[in-house]
């Protein structure tokens, strides 16, 4: 898919996005923000996602540059020392591993390491970032390259294996799947997978670009190929981008749902209607990630949401479900300003 390509499938995405329920379209955090995401993709190029400035700030997280809030510290401060020579090498070594977010980024990978279990056939360690959308930060681990994203949703698989086998988790269904990290991350570990992604208008757009760059245009359908959730099994594609919408016409049983992030800055019901059809569904494990004191709200923020969403209500939410363990050390992250990012794990009740 080239930048032409791309903003055709976008405006067609917009268009008939824009038809559907309010349920379906971006709420109060994502309304303005889907689209400066398009116009900023446009104008830096969609081969260029991962650097451009909007993206960085609403889908691509990063350790380093722009997710720690020291770009500023760096050019003013850490650049003329070290033009001033008035830093030794080591100093400078242990300057970039801090700033650049290398050492948070290898303490993630070790949790990884630590948790990995070799008698299992899906081995999570087998998997390698791919460079589409030109990184603004990638990192090396044991000859593998990974980023904030892939590792994010590595260490939440981690967490997921604790409970049950990843063996045995064949369909997986996301909302809000970002660039789409965790269908890359299944279709490379896995020998046999079904991943779905519902999502809106752009994103949907970014996650088909990436994933077919990575994976080739025979392997990922959906939405931009005029298929329906109905036709996955029987195209046997192992990577399907869908319109948020479209999760109604899906039926067919799944064993794991998962949202990182997104449904935070979703106003509680429109999260109620999406896991309405997740328990439509009967989706048997159920994990999330989560801010657990809420989302800021458009009181504090710009960018917020009116109501936010709890942990306490993806309980009462999920009527048919049970948690089965949540966590946020050390497979989530407590921020350096106290907030906890939490993961829960649920299972359907018998």
């Amino acid at each position: 898919m080239n930048q032409n390509s791309f903003q055709k499938t976008c405006t067609l995405a917009f268009d008939v996005m824009r038809l559907q329920s309010t349920l379906y379209q971006p709420t109060e955090f994502w309304a303005e923000a889907s689209e400066l995401l398009y116009e900023n993709m446009v104008s830096h190029g969609i081969d260029n996602f991962r650097r451009s400035p909007y993206p960085l700030s609403f889908f691509v997280p990063t350790y380093g540059k722009r997710g720690n809030g020291l770009d500023n510290f760096i050019e003013e401060v850490i650049e003329p020392l070290q033009k001033e020579n008035r830093l030794s090498t080591k100093q400078i070594l242990t300057l970039n591993a801090i700033l650049s977010g290398r050492n948070q980024a290898e303490a993630d990978y070790r949790v990884l390491l630590a948790s990995y279990t070799p008698e299992r056939k899906t081995n999570l360690l087998n998997f390698s970032e791919s460079e589409v959308g030109s990184p603004i930060e990638h990192f090396e681990f044991d000859g593998n390259m990974y980023s904030r994203s892939a590792l994010n949703y590595l260490l939440g698989l981690s967490f997921l294996s604790q409970n049950t086998s990843l063996d045995n988790i064949n369909t997986v269904v996301e909302i809000g799947g970002g660039f789409g990290s965790l269908g890359e991350i299944l279709a490379k570990t896995k020998k046999q997978v079904i991943y779905m992604d519902f999502d809106i208008a752009p994103t949907l757009n970014v996650a088909d670009y990436y994933l077919s760059n990575v994976f080739g245009r025979d392997k990922v359908g959906g939405f931009l190929q005029q298929e329906s959730p109905k036709d996955v099994v029987k195209n046997k594609r192992p990577i399907s981008i869908f319109g948020a919408w479209q999760i109604e016409d899906l039926d067919d049983p799944i064993d794991l749902f998962v949202n990182f992030i997104s449904f935070q800055e979703m106003e509680p019901e429109v999260v109620q209607n999406y896991l309405n059809h997740v328990d439509r569904i009967k989706a048997k494990w159920v994990l999330l990630r989560n801010i657990r004191e809420g989302k800021q709200t458009t009181k504090e923020s710009k960018y917020g949401v009116n109501e936010p969403v709890y942990t306490d209500d993806y309980k009462r939410m999920l009527p048919n479900y049970e948690l089965v363990t949540n966590n946020v050390r050390p497979f989530g992250l407590k921020t350096i300003d106290g907030f906890h990012s939490e993961l829960l794990l649920l299972k359907r009740k018998p």
